[in-house]
């Protein structure tokens, strides 16, 4: 288990809190700072998922940089990321922050590449690691995320739906990058068309 993986992991386990102290109605007051009046349960929440970020990002750059990428990077790291990304788009999709139809889409999305994944790997032992449309789909849900998380934080004082614009953003390239992975992973499913 190499540093990679041990970060991977470690933001597996950041899920159930995340979700613990989105969906408890813990009564702790709220902060106002930037323009944005923020319930400190959310702000604890918005913390605990940058957090998980950066995880994702050191993880992938230790990887590479110490040669230490495996199969079972290839496949948790981004399992981590969707499991995240998924509870908080429920969760925001309770709170009637984001709208069922985004969240379902993004949701289909993320299983039906999971699924063409694990498709690869039974037949070929290819394990399809990320490409940058993929990168962009992932970065730009966080940043989503984390701005509606903190009420548009920053962009709220010039009454910027920031968290919004970036959720429609992320939406794009939700369903770009899932269309690029099932272009270039058609071939599996060349023996249903014979």
């Amino acid at each position: 288990m190499n540093l990679p993986n041990k970060l991977t992991i470690v933001r597996l386990i950041i899920i159930p809190f995340f979700l613990i102290l989105m969906v408890v109605p813990f009564d702790w007051g709220s902060v106002t700072f930037w323009g944005a009046t923020i319930p400190v349960a959310e702000l604890i929440v918005a913390i605990l998922f940058i957090a998980a970020t950066i995880t994702d990002n050191l993880d992938g750059r230790i990887a590479r940089r110490d040669h230490l990428v495996t199969n079972f990077g290839k496949f948790a790291d981004p399992l981590a990321d969707k499991l995240l990304v998924m509870t908080a788009f429920i969760v925001l999709t309770g709170q009637g922050v984001v709208p069922s139809w985004v969240t379902a889409i993004i949701i289909w999305r993320e299983l039906s590449v999971t699924g063409l994944r694990l498709l690869l790997v039974e037949q070929n032992g290819t394990v399809l690691a990320a490409k940058m449309p993929g990168k962009i789909k992932t970065t730009t849900q966080f940043i989503a995320i984390i701005f509606l998380l903190l009420h548009n934080v920053i962009f709220a004082i010039w009454n910027i739906p920031f968290g919004q614009i970036m959720l429609y953003i992320c939406l794009f390239f939700t369903v770009y990058s899932g269309i690029d992975y099932f272009v270039k992973g058609r071939g599996v499913f060349a023996d249903g068309f014979k």
